[in-house]
């Protein structure tokens, strides 16, 4: 019996540092990072909407994140923007770098609207 006692103890401690050792190597629970992505989203889709960005930039900028929980979180911002009359601020700082192991995708090309004006004719300089 009293062999047995260590053996049960070791056995618990090992049992226990089972998270620790998981975050340690890198491993983690599918639903827990699904549920730690989607929250982030939100709170980036959330932070979108208040600095007056486009929901299609905060995709582009984000690519890492659920759509549909930037979707989610810029949405209720906007309600709750509109509710309480509250402006949006400009952001200050550019978009951050996305996370090593993901492609950022490349801008779209600039609109007909976002080119120099065109020069004038010599003809209507006169």
């Amino acid at each position: 019996m009293n062999k047995r006692i260590p053996l049960i103890a070791a056995a618990l401690l090992a049992l226990a540092g089972c998270d620790q050792v998981n975050q340690k190597l890198g491993l983690e629970d599918p639903a827990k990072k699904d549920a730690r992505a989607e929250a982030e989203a939100r709170a980036v889709g959330s932070a979108c909407r208040h600095s007056g960005r486009a929901i299609e930039d905060c995709y582009a900028i984000y690519v890492w994140l659920p759509k549909a929980g930037i979707y989610a979180g810029w949405r209720d911002m906007d309600e709750y923007m509109r509710e309480n009359k509250i402006d949006t601020i400009a952001p200050q700082l550019p978009p951050p770098e996305p996370p090593p192991g993901v492609k950022k995708r490349k801008p779209p090309p600039p609109a007909a609207s976002d080119a120099p004006p065109a020069a004038e004719p010599e003809a209507e300089k006169k």
